[in-house]
């Protein structure tokens, strides 16, 4: 998957059938965000220290328990991380933190800053560590537009769909792409040079105030030095035509036809999907009744979309040894291929004849 993207490193730390969670690395500068955090009990922790913010669909379970491991290994660290999530997701948090003692808290530790995704607006709540996480609130501030969080070389996108209850849909652009057009610049005067490693540092550093840059212009057979005040402006006249690569995450929705509109604009040209395929086609009504997909919704899903890859997850557990009966219903429209993982992929659970005994006075 990583050819697909230029800065992103999409990994999805689940089998078919297990809790999801999807983490995707901004490869430039060693960072991440995490997709639902289910079961983490397999991940290692150096794959959590690097996750800044944490998108929730949904506080279900198989979801949202993982949060737990995911504090377990993070919390005594100095940063803040963000978790955003659906309407009531703030105090779905202030319980989780509120069931432990926090008498040992130290000023170092870190602040959960959560904030809850609505229609309109995006209302912050903080807890901080060093306070034994107790709850703040934040803030409100309007919300235009799906993006939601925007950090360095990627942006998040949300829709709110229905699960019986909210339940957000993730979108996960590429936001950085300098890339300047050789035509361009010869057309409009000037010489390539130094002067375009400066202007690609503004461009990643959100075009910072600074004095005027230093451009090479053509002048005849020679190179001339010239000042350049709006450097933001220059950069839109010399951009290249590129693609927004998109990942698309999907869970935990009925496919009602208001829902079906909603996916198919929001996730319309992403170039991976990675989406529920709860129940076999045969199993319709199952997925109705649950307000969860099947493969006849997802096939009509992907006529639509058109993603370059397809991940499917979150398979029910009722079809345990049976995921082939999965991809064989699965129709991608021509080009689309889609991505098969195994049923599971964390350690199988362990039986008590396989541990060492405590029951005697020796080691055995």
């Amino acid at each position: 998957m990583r050819r697909l993207f230029r800065y992103l490193e999409p990994t999805f730390f689940a089998g078919l059938i297990d809790d999801p969670c999807l983490i995707v690395r901004d490869r430039p500068i060693h960072a991440s965000i995490m997709l639902d955090c289910g079961s983490l009990y397999h991940l290692a922790k150096r794959e959590m220290k690097p996750v800044r913010a944490i998108f929730v669909s949904h506080a279900h379970m198989d979801h949202f328990m993982g949060f737990d491991t995911f504090l377990r290994q993070t919390h005594a660290s100095p940063r803040s991380v963000e978790l955003y999530g659906p309407p009531g997701i703030a105090d779905r948090v202030s319980a989780k933190l509120c069931a432990y003692d926090w008498n040992l808290t130290e000023p170092y530790w870190c602040t959960i800053r959560v904030v809850e995704v609505h229609r309109d607006r995006l209302e912050e709540t903080a807890f901080p560590g060093p306070e034994g996480f107790a709850r703040c609130p934040a803030g409100t501030r309007p919300r235009s537009g799906r993006v939601i969080y925007r950090h360095n070389h990627l942006e998040v996108e949300a829709e709110q769909l229905d699960h019986g209850i909210p339940v957000l849909a993730f979108r996960v652009n590429e936001r950085k792409v300098f890339a300047v057009d050789e035509e361009k610049l010869a057309g409009l005067g000037y010489a390539q040079g130094d002067w375009l490693r400066e202007l690609k540092r503004r461009f990643f550093a959100e075009w910072p105030e600074a004095g005027p840059l230093q451009v090479l212009r053509l002048a005849g057979d020679a190179v001339r030095t010239e000042p350049v005040a709006d450097a933001a402006d220059l950069y839109r006249q010399l951009a290249g035509a590129h693609d927004v690569a998109s990942i698309g995450y999907l869970t935990d929705v009925g496919y009602s036809p208001e829902n079906r509109e909603r996916m198919a604009a929001f996730l319309a040209g992403v170039r991976l999907l990675v989406s529920e395929c709860s129940f076999l086609v045969e199993d319709l009504h199952r997925a109705r009744t649950s307000r969860h997909l099947a493969t006849c919704d997802v096939n009509d899903l992907l006529a639509m979309v058109r993603p370059a890859r397809y991940l499917p997850m979150h398979l029910s557990k009722i079809y345990l040894g049976r995921s082939a009966e999965l991809f064989a219903q699965l129709k991608p429209p021509e080009g689309t291929t889609i991505l098969r993982f195994p049923e599971h992929v964390a350690p199988r659970p362990l039986y008590a004849c396989e541990m060492p005994s405590i029951r005697g006075g020796g080691a055995d």
